[in-house]
């Protein structure tokens, strides 16, 4: 049975709701335990005295704030608790927001509360009211020794705590370097934008959170079972040497003919004729630069040309096939 972590109330005018916090997520992590690699041997970690090096037991620690250097003021959970007992006893709602005003980048930790004994009612109260008012409410709530900025929506039939990151904590994104705010600025069509709306139509289905799993997990315990079965379960495995390889950012990409292809859809392959880049070329007084790949179909249409002809192919005349092009 799951362990409430923190219990109280909430406070919503002058109603008290009495709820339970509990954790609504689970880390599903890889538990991996520290080896020497010397004899694979587990590496423990122990809790000693600093100034005796004698190891000390749970019972016998407590917490203390360093005031100055090498001088502690103790303190217990009872005084952590005194220090402000509504703080740590109340989730106190300060006011109501719009959900969509809210961005994603503060939303921290998730808790689930549950009504407390003889709280049923006004916690179904809250729920139905954050529902059809379409809100969340914005609160602070105390866990442990810290003061959370919160906010209570309604998930299903349960109210949801989720812990809020304070403005502060958001850096500015004036700090990286992103692209122009504007798509025009930013060197994206119309065209573009289109296509990919398109491409994200076609992908919209309802929300299934069941369909996606961590397949990763499930790939290093496969790859456990596998050293476990072959015997090297002592076989260290070191690093292959990386290839080289060109940065991603150096390649030229033709940005609609990727979406073509995801949209299921043929790219046409686009080839300048001569005379086309020296008229541009003439017009602006500057060459223009033509893709290497468009470059290299053509020096192999002249290599090899697929028919012969007894008049000269005039300038605007269209691109050889692709298919006529691999077969020569």
């Amino acid at each position: 049975m799951a362990h409430a972590i923190w219990k109280g109330a909430i406070s919503f005018g002058l109603v008290h709701i009495p709820v339970e916090l509990f954790s609504a997520v689970t880390d599903n992590a890889l538990d991996l335990t520290m080896l020497d690699k010397h004899d694979f041997s587990p590496i423990g970690f122990r809790r000693y005295n600093k100034a005796s090096g004698k190891e000390v037991k749970w019972e016998d620690i407590v917490k203390g704030y360093e005031y100055k250097p090498d001088e502690y003021v103790v303190l217990s959970d009872e005084d952590l608790k005194q220090a402000n007992v509504k703080a740590t006893q109340t989730i106190d709602i300060q006011s109501f927001v719009d959900a969509s005003e809210v961005p994603l980048t503060f939303y921290e930790q998730p808790y689930f509360l549950v009504p407390d004994r003889g709280g049923d009612k006004v916690y179904a109260l809250l729920r139905e009211t954050l529902r059809k008012a379409d809100k969340v409410a914005i609160a602070e709530i105390v866990i442990r020794t810290k003061q959370h900025l919160c906010a209570l929506l309604t998930i299903d039939d349960a109210i949801v705590l989720n812990t809020l990151r304070y403005s502060d904590e958001i850096r500015d994104t004036g700090e990286l370097k992103l692209p122009a705010k504007s798509a025009k600025t930013a060197g994206v069509s119309d065209k573009e934008i289109t296509m990919a709306m398109s491409l994200v139509d076609g992908m919209t289905e309802a929300w299934n959170p069941a369909q996606y799993h961590d397949t990763y997990h499930e790939d290093v315990l496969a790859l456990v079972k596998k050293k476990v079965k072959a015997r090297q379960t002592k076989t260290i495995t070191m690093p292959e040497a990386e290839k080289e390889e060109k940065p991603r950012s150096a390649q030229v990409y033709d940005l609609v003919g990727l979406l073509q292809q995801s949209l299921g859809k043929k790219p046409t392959p686009k080839i300048a004729p001569k005379s086309t880049a020296k008229a541009a070329s003439d017009k602006e007084g500057k060459p223009v630069s033509i893709r290497k790949k468009s470059t290299s179909v053509v020096s192999k249409s002249k290599a090899k040309p697929v028919a012969k002809t007894s008049k000269a192919a005039p300038a605007k005349a269209k691109a050889t096939p692709p298919k006529q092009r691999r077969s020569a």
